[in-house]
């Protein structure tokens, strides 16, 4: 009796195995197609010449993609640009968006739902299209952010076309697109027990302590998860540059961001195998990045299971 009824609970779970295989069979065949295959065809593509012009004239070059990285100057420009924009963006998206979802989760502020749908709203229009709205905005002479500098007697840069100021503008841009952030957030301190601020509270500890104290640690997983999101987000930052720049970089080479230069390789020099080497290159950059964060999290991330 119990040797048939182990091989029906075998049976069982070797129907269960098939069934969850059967579902996640679409994930896997769409991972293998179109993130796999293609990773690997990359690999291969960065050992050689490759040109789309000239597919006949292939032929394997072994490392010379990746040496070429070390003479390339404007790789290295690229690389500072794409580093001090993340230096930018994602500390102000981070610090934006906890304070946006603070202010829309206080129970003083009246309609918080309203400002809810209108602070995530803008995730729904396209890049591209609220691209083009923002270079109306940013416009030196007849952009509306300028003129209301104006108004108080400032006189707006020149947004788009200063090496020094198109940072700071597309840092702007991203603003508007904080919306996934702030739910994310909003979810996490939705998720802090109430009775720690009590205790905080009685413990004589004011808003700024029990920021600090309570919520800080307490939605430092969240912090964590949006932290590295925005760092992979940053270093994959492209169509708006492309946008306010047609696809050079300009001004004077301030928005050739890696990803950007990136493209231009591929499908503007044609330099198939050199880009992905670079492709290569930002993989390992965003994953070298990737797991340092992981390894100090442990000194700053709350697990719900520490003492």
């Amino acid at each position: 009796m119990a040797v048939s009824t182990g091989r029906l609970r075998g049976r069982f779970a070797d129907r269960e195995a098939r069934a969850g295989l059967l579902f996640v069979a679409p994930f896997i065949v769409g991972f293998l197609a179109f993130s796999a295959l293609p990773m690997l065809a990359s690999l291969v593509l960065s050992l050689t010449n490759f040109d789309p012009r000239a597919p006949d004239e292939i032929r394997f070059i072994g490392l010379d993609n990746y040496g070429r990285m070390l003479r390339d100057p404007i790789l290295l420009e690229s690389l500072w640009v794409t580093v001090r924009f993340a230096l930018i963006v994602v500390p102000l998206s981070l610090g934006f968006a906890l304070g946006v979802a603070m202010l829309v989760n206080s129970t003083l502020l009246a309609g918080r739902n309203v400002f809810r749908t209108l602070f995530y709203m803008p995730m729904q229009i396209p890049i591209v299209a609220s691209t083009l709205v923002w270079i109306g905005v940013l416009h030196a002479q007849t952009g509306w952010l300028n003129q209301a500098l104006g108004t108080v007697g400032v006189t707006g840069p020149n947004w788009l076309h200063s090496t020094t100021w198109v940072g700071p503008a597309l840092a702007l841009m991203g603003l508007w697109g904080i919306g996934n952030m702030m739910l994310i957030f909003l979810a996490g301190l939705q998720s802090v027990p109430t009775e720690l601020y009590d205790a905080a509270k009685v413990d004589g500890a004011g808003r700024i302590a029990s920021f600090r104290h309570v919520t800080l640690p307490m939605i430092s997983p969240v912090l964590f998860y949006n932290l590295i999101i925005a760092l992979i987000a940053t270093f994959q930052y492209f169509t708006q540059a492309f946008v306010i720049s047609n696809g050079r970089g300009d001004p004077d080479g301030a928005t050739n961001f890696l990803n950007l230069y990136l493209y231009r390789q591929a499908f503007g020099f044609f330099n198939m195998g050199y880009a992905s080497a670079l492709a290569w290159l930002l993989f390992i950059i965003v994953l070298g990045l990737t797991i340092l964060l992981f390894r100090t999290a442990g000194s700053w991330v709350y697990q719900g299971g520490d003492r």
